[in-house]
């Protein structure tokens, strides 16, 4: 007697669709899936486990347990690479953060042509060792193009890369023009997003520009904006191509952040074991800066709310 096949019930139809979906989605982020695991998670839990040894690179790893950690904590340079890195930070990330919130503005309520947007996104566009290249010759204090120009406005000539109070400001300002085009632009995404129903009521009920930046475009840019600033962070505290080019971390260690320092530790005096054990510390610190900054965040939004 030959048995009925009963047809898939539409149930399992939708199931069978959303396993089909399911796994075409899988496929499409897999790539990057791989891309993270073989670029960023094994490296990880490699360097974790080269801090735990004692290696050069010529001969076999040595373990030492903690006992790199344990040296940190005496390393007064170690101590000192991050004090200026967070210097760093403090000159790049606020006046890189406001400067890009103004030409997002300005871009958005004045000019919205393709080419404004061009303008603004070019320098991002080359490779921080060519800016880094750039700004070494125009800042030099003999030939450099700056000091002619500030010697033109009737300023005395400064040495800027050259002078250990002036090296660390100068590396940020690089890094600020270089970045505040991207950065101004995920602003600007951001601006567009905006319902423009809400300036014109605002615009009804009398609100002048301020009054309108300050309640609408701020609380609604804020996803926008812990992301900026999250990611700006994070590659603030990872400084280095700049400081290599222009300075290579002097003068007089007066650049000589936490990601020169960890290139030198293992590069030019072979400890592997202590440079892994510091890029381990920074791992750490930039996490917990990075939850610290979302909570900030989130809670002042749920303020707002």
């Amino acid at each position: 007697m030959q048995k009925l096949v009963r047809p898939p019930s539409a149930g399992q139809r939708r199931l069978s669709m959303r396993q089909r979906e399911a796994l075409m989605g899988y496929a499409f982020i897999a790539p990057a899936l791989i891309g993270l695991a073989v670029f960023y998670v094994l490296p990880t839990l490699r360097a974790a486990e080269i801090s735990l040894t004692d290696w050069n690179l010529l001969r076999e790893p040595r373990f030492v347990g903690l006992s790199n950690y344990t040296q940190l904590w005496s390393d007064g340079t170690f101590w000192e690479s991050l004090r200026l890195t967070l210097v760093y930070v403090v000159y790049n990330i606020p006046v890189q953060t406001g400067l890009a919130l103004f030409i997002a503005v300005l871009a958005d309520r004045l000019a919205r042509q393709v080419w404004v947007r061009a303008v603004i996104i070019a320098p991002y566009l080359i490779s921080n060792v060519v800016a880094a290249l750039i700004w070494l010759l125009m800042l030099d204090p003999l030939i450099g193009m700056t000091n002619v120009f500030l010697e033109a406005i009737g300023v005395a000539k400064q040495s800027f890369l050259a002078s250990a109070d002036q090296a660390l400001i100068s590396v940020a300002g690089i890094n600020i023009w270089r970045h505040v085009g991207f950065t101004a632009l995920l602003f600007y995404a951001g601006l567009q997003a905006i319902p423009r129903d809400l300036y014109e009521a605002a615009r009804l009920d009398g609100a002048r520009e301020w009054q309108m930046f300050r309640t609408i475009t701020l609380p609604l840019l804020r996803p926008v904006m812990v992301f900026v600033l999250v990611t700006s962070v994070i590659g603030s505290f990872q400084i280095f191509d700049t400081i290599a080019v222009t300075t290579a971390g002097g003068p007089a260690g007066s650049t000589k952040v936490v990601m020169f320092y960890i290139y030198e530790t293992a590069f030019k005096f072979s400890k592997m074991g202590l440079a892994s054990a510091m890029s381990m510390v920074l791992f750490f610190i930039l996490i917990a800066v990075t939850l610290v900054q979302m909570r900030v965040m989130r809670s002042g939004q749920s303020d707002l709310g």
